[in-house]
């Protein structure tokens, strides 16, 4: 019996946004957990979601998706998280 991957997430505030944070994280469709996990009325609720992924030379790659799906360049506040 397989048993599935759970999704391990951590709530960070930063300077007036939240955001969740999570190290590998199991779904290949990204921007659709963001959509789902940001969503404030039917998910946790946050302004994006950072996720940290293993990159070649480096200790982590931090992607950051908006609350939408969409990918943000940068985010000072999510840096701070």
């Amino acid at each position: 019996m397989t048993l599935p991957h759970l999704l391990t997430l951590t709530k960070h505030h930063g300077l007036g946004n939240d955001f969740l944070v999570a190290f590998d994280p199991p779904s290949h469709d990204l921007p659709a957990l963001a959509r789902r996990l940001c969503d404030r009325r039917r998910g946790i609720g946050a302004d994006g979601l950072l996720v940290a992924e293993s990159a070649d030379g480096y200790d982590a790659r931090m992607t950051l998706y908006n609350a939408d799906g969409s990918r943000a360049e940068m985010s000072g506040n999510g840096i701070r998280c």
